[in-house]
């Protein structure tokens, strides 16, 4: 094995950092309105948000410097866990609803997702089976369909609270990973059709699904119910220009824009720091995208190799989805951007996974 190096890849723990602090700015900034006239005190979420960055650096520092090979022997404890806390959300007077979903375990205001556990947990044990089982991942029945089979399962636990954009991240950053170790296109293309078969169904079954498709190709023929995000959304980002209104200075914050800490807070970046604002926060992740796949590709072993791809692949489709949502290119989902939205669980996990991939790029060759 590759001799550990004396620090790890230093562009991408620069951007972290950098994101971090940007996301701490914006969510005091986003949220200063709400939390006074809801809390009377406008530090309310910002110093929740810092409580779960420092916990979230605390994390990724340790993983960091926990050699990656030995998430190996707890990949499965971990799916088993998460799979069990997915079921026990599920059960009523246990799971706790927020926004219209039963996504949270936990006791008042404090809790857990564990639906947001879940996506590192099958990234992790996917890289195990991948590793190990990569001469067959060719075969559809023996090397496509298990692993398959467990993300199918993990969804339709998630759909169930229900949950539809942290599954679809989950979803997204699976096939990534089961395409890099090797699976077949023509597999893959199948089951692609099968997906969206069966994402018509969903939408079907649920009319509100089907509201947010209609809204987000004509956001106006609904703008006081489910075009209304998508519109003040626009209505941020527009008067932002070019170097936009200046921080803490968005109208949009001043409950015309729902929640504007979580989902939409790139909207409110690009309000008050403009087009530079947001391309600079989106070079950013690119960074770290950038970086990740680097890792990726000079890890020493498969293992580490297909770990740094999942965990590369949880940021950019998440990051993806949240800006396309956010400009107006995608349904509303309800998923947070990366290390800059309001979250403790989504904040204290991703900076966990980060700092596995962090450990990757420290043995890279």
């Amino acid at each position: 094995m590759a001799k550990a190096r004396s620090a790890p890849d230093v562009w991408m723990l620069a951007a972290i950092g950098l994101i971090l602090a940007i996301g701490l700015i914006m969510v005091y900034s986003a949220s200063a309105v709400l939390a006074f006239h809801d809390y009377g005190d406008r530090f309310y979420f910002v110093k929740r948000q810092a409580l779960f960055a420092g916990l979230g650096a605390g994390a990724l520092i340790c993983t960091m410097n926990i050699h990656y090979s030995n998430w190996k022997k707890w990949a499965g404890i971990a799916l088993i866990v998460c799979f069990g806390l997915l079921v026990l959300v599920l059960i009523p007077g246990i799971g706790v609803v927020r926004g219209g979903a039963r996504s949270w375990l936990g006791i008042s205001s404090f809790g857990i997702q564990p639906s947001e556990f879940m996506k590192l947990a099958m990234i992790l044990f996917l890289a195990k089976w991948l590793s190990e089982k990569q001469q067959t991942i060719t075969q559809f029945r023996k090397g496509l369909v298990p692993p398959l089979a467990l993300v199918g399962l993990a969804f339709g636990l998630i759909m169930l609270q229900p949950d539809l954009g942290t599954g679809s991240v989950m979803l997204g950053a699976a096939m990534l990973l089961i395409f890099t170790a090797g699976a077949r296109i023509a597999h893959l293309g199948g089951l692609v059709g099968l997906g969206i078969a069966g994402f018509v169904g969903l939408i079907i079954a649920a009319p509100y699904r089907l509201k947010r498709i209609t809204s987000f190709l004509d956001p106006w023929s609904d703008p006081l119910g489910g075009g209304y995000q998508i519109i003040q959304s626009l209505l941020a980002i527009g008067p932002g220009g070019l170097v936009g209104l200046g921080l803490g200075m968005s109208r949009q914050k001043y409950s015309y824009l729902p929640e504007p800490q979580t989902d939409f807070i790139f909207s409110i970046v690009a309000e008050e720091l403009g087009f530079i604002g947001g391309i600079t926060l989106i070079l950013l992740f690119l960074i770290v995208v950038w970086r990740g796949v680097r890792t990726a590709i000079a890890a020493p072993d498969t293992f580490g190799s297909l770990l740094a791809v999942g965990i590369t692949s949880i940021i950019g489709v998440q990051v993806l989805i949240n800006i396309g949502v956010v400009i107006g290119m995608m349904p509303v989902t309800g998923i947070t951007l990366p290390l800059v939205s309001y979250g403790g669980s989504s904040l204290t996990l991703l900076l966990t996974a980060l700092g596995i991939l962090l450990n990757v790029s420290r043995y890279s060759r």
